[in-house]
């Protein structure tokens, strides 16, 4: 088992002059005590245009800040959006291959397709071809991160000629390949693919279990084809996180901004119509949260099942992540029976304060983290040993570029 923190850099309004500079210092700050305390990821997510939400736009940049703070936690991009109007190929490997070399080989590299309308409008990004965008860029950049020189690629939604993409990651062939789920046909998509499963929906441990059961079935079979040049099979489930001796204040510190983040993510989904620069997320969150069951006590008639009020109402309910130590140690315990690989505390939310993160940070490091590193190096080589067969058979069925660019040169252009 292993520990994350997952940042979206969340701000609601009202904003001060310095709001997003204090925002972006005391995350740094956060990651840097994490790095001190034993934590193992640090995950940045990567959303465009979403106020209040995410000002995480940048996560390259925010990674790098972060990488010069620490000695050991990993940087991870949870996740890069990989739609080439987003993000070109060649600038996504030269960026992962820099911040791999300056962190000395601790970097994870999670991918998505991004699904907002506010983001792929914003973007010229077609929704019914993101996926098809996706899977070929992703491709396209684990080769450019292995290929000396990279032989050239045209398809449908991107054409780059042979060229020698630098610097190469410290880690080889690439870093860790990830992939953001939501539910279960991209999980076993992300099995198929020999991808990490970045389960991004507050999955509990009953479901939690269904889900690793069928993913490390479907990347012991003959249907796991890797999409990158290794296998990164890794589940991992995100939840808000507080944590203090007394459950009533973490609840007091951690609810309000777990429930935020519920209704957030469900205004730019699915409830929201929001007018750039001038809607109040934070304002509609307090008006609207007794109408969507976003209280410490929730109450009333339930929504019609499968309506974007119950997701918002069953995302709610989820208060596991905030409790006392023994509690959440409790939680964990069942994530692990599960076959969960690793857990991403989500505690930077809504207006939670930086003094209680970074409390909540110490407390679980020492209250729980030491049971689950003492099992983990068992585990760790049970887990290769169960795998090392599979993995081998699934790199087997890859295919392979090729690896000669000819007579292939590029003279200069002479001008007039």
């Amino acid at each position: 088992m292993r520990f994350g923190l997952l940042y979206q850099l969340q701000l609601p309004r009202p904003w001060e002059r310095d709001s997003e500079e204090r925002l972006l210092r005391e995350a740094l700050e956060q990651i840097e005590l994490a790095d001190r305390l034993g934590y193992d990821h640090v995950w940045a997510t990567e959303h465009h245009f979403l106020e209040e939400y995410s000002h995480s736009s940048a996560p390259e940049v925010f990674l790098a800040a972060a990488a010069a703070r620490t000695k050991r936690i990993r940087l991870s991009h949870g996740i890069v959006t990989l739609s080439p109007s987003v993000n070109h190929p060649a600038r996504v490997a030269e960026r992962i291959a820099t911040l791999d070399l300056i962190s000395g080989g601790r970097v994870d590299f999670g991918t998505g397709q991004g699904s907002s309308q506010m983001e792929l409008d914003g973007f010229g990004v077609d929704r019914a071809a993101k996926r098809d965008q996706w899977r070929e860029a992703l491709g396209v950049v684990t080769r450019m991160l292995a290929e000396e020189p990279f032989t050239g690629h045209k398809g449908r939604w991107i054409d780059v000629p042979p060229r020698n993409v630098v610097p190469k990651p410290r880690q080889r062939p690439h870093p860790p390949l990830w992939v953001g789920c939501t539910a279960r046909p991209t999980i076993e998509a992300a099995a198929r693919a020999g991808l990490g499963a970045l389960a991004l929906s507050f999955a509990a441990p009953e479901e939690a279990k269904e889900w690793a059961d069928l993913y490390y079935e479907v990347i012991a079979s003959d249907a796991c084809v890797p999409a990158g040049l290794a296998v990164n099979p890794n589940f991992a489930v995100a939840l808000p996180f507080m944590c203090h001796r007394d459950e009533e204040t973490a609840l007091d510190r951690g609810l309000d901004g777990a429930q935020f983040w519920s209704y957030a993510l469900m205004y730019y989904y699915f409830l929201g119509r929001h007018r750039p620069g001038g809607s109040d997320m934070w304002r509609s969150f307090q008006e609207a949260r007794a109408r969507h069951g976003l209280t410490r006590d929730p109450s009333g008639a339930p929504p019609a099942p499968g309506s974007p009020e119950a997701r918002l109402a069953e995302m709610a309910s989820l208060r596991q992540g905030i409790g006392t130590p023994e509690q959440l140690a409790d939680l964990v315990r069942r994530y692990e029976a599960a076959g969960v690989d690793q857990v991403i505390f989500a505690a930077q939310l809504g207006r939670n304060r930086h003094e209680h993160i970074c409390a909540s940070l110490r407390l679980f490091a020492q209250e729980v983290m030491p049971e689950f590193a003492a099992r983990r190096p068992a585990r760790d080589a049970a887990k290769r040993d169960r795998l090392a067969a599979p993995v081998r058979r699934a790199l087997a069925r890859r295919e392979h570029a090729p690896t000669d660019i000819g007579d292939y040169a590029v003279g200069p252009e002479l001008g007039t």
